[in-house]
């Protein structure tokens, strides 16, 4: 008779322990899976077992992040703004030879575009820097030189056809003075992995190809401070000098030396 009660009293305790066991592995089984039969919100609630075996109940904080667009966005802004700024500090700086039509500072869907005549450079159907070149370079270098933008070099030159013992047509002559200007670059301390030179001849005029006056503008070399961001907006915003950077009459003596 004690024996049998012996073994009544220790499957009871195993009927019970068992039981418990259950009960815990739902609950853990709840916690991981979400899938209770609580009535509480999964999905803004965790439900864990505590030490005592009462459930307890935390909430958790979902932060959704920003859409890739949103950071794009916000991202070319800064760019755009950090460019207008570069813009601003070159137009001052040539101020005076944009004065005289000389020069343009262009903010563009690709970045800065600075747009230099030929005749600041060099000398007709010629490849050769001038000493002028070396002065209005330098003047650039500065405000470009410290920071990882690419900056592409294009030759342009008017529809005028070329043939002399150096260059073959107007293609050999802006790739040449392309890379020539990329040469006093690079010589000026600017990092060859950010430059590029491409002759692209008579094939992108911005003016007409009729007038003297026109053919002019056309024969340029552009320096082109690229967006470290791309962009698929189509912009075109000339970058004035501000007031203050503009010579209140006729340009400066040394200015007009650098246009012989």
């Amino acid at each position: 008779t004690l024996l049998f009660a012996f073994f009544v009293v220790m499957y009871s305790i195993s009927s019970v322990e068992i039981g418990k066991y259950k009960q815990l592995t739902n609950s853990i089984g709840t916690a991981f899976s979400g899938n209770g039969s609580s009535g509480v919100n999964q999905t803004s609630t965790e439900k864990g077992l505590g030490a005592r075996g009462v459930t307890e109940t935390k909430t958790s904080s979902i932060i959704k992040p920003l859409p890739l667009s949103h950071l794009y966005t916000e991202k070319m802004r800064r760019e755009r703004d950090s460019m207008a700024k570069t813009g601003a500090e070159v137009s001052n700086k040539l101020a005076p030879m944009i004065a005289e039509g000389k020069i343009q500072v262009i903010q563009t869907s690709r970045g800065i575009r600075i747009d230099i005549q030929d005749n600041l450079l060099f000398s007709a159907g010629s490849a050769d820097l001038s000493t002028a070149a070396n002065a209005i370079i330098s003047e650039i270098v500065p405000l470009i030189k410290d920071n990882q933008r690419k900056i592409q070099v294009e030759g342009h030159t008017d529809n005028t056809p070329i043939h002399n013992t150096t260059f073959f047509s107007n293609w050999e002559l802006s790739a040449v003075r392309a890379s020539s200007v990329v040469r006093l670059l690079s010589t000026l301390g600017i990092s060859e992995q950010r430059l590029s030179a491409t002759g692209l001849g008579a094939s992108q005029p911005i003016s007409e190809n009729e007038t003297e006056s026109g053919r002019a503008k056309n024969r340029r070399v552009s320096i082109i401070i690229t967006y470290e961001v791309p962009t698929q907006e189509d912009t075109s915003n000339v970058i004035a000098p501000q007031a203050s950077a503009l010579p209140p009459q006729a340009p400066p003596t040394v200015l007009k030396n650098l246009t012989k």
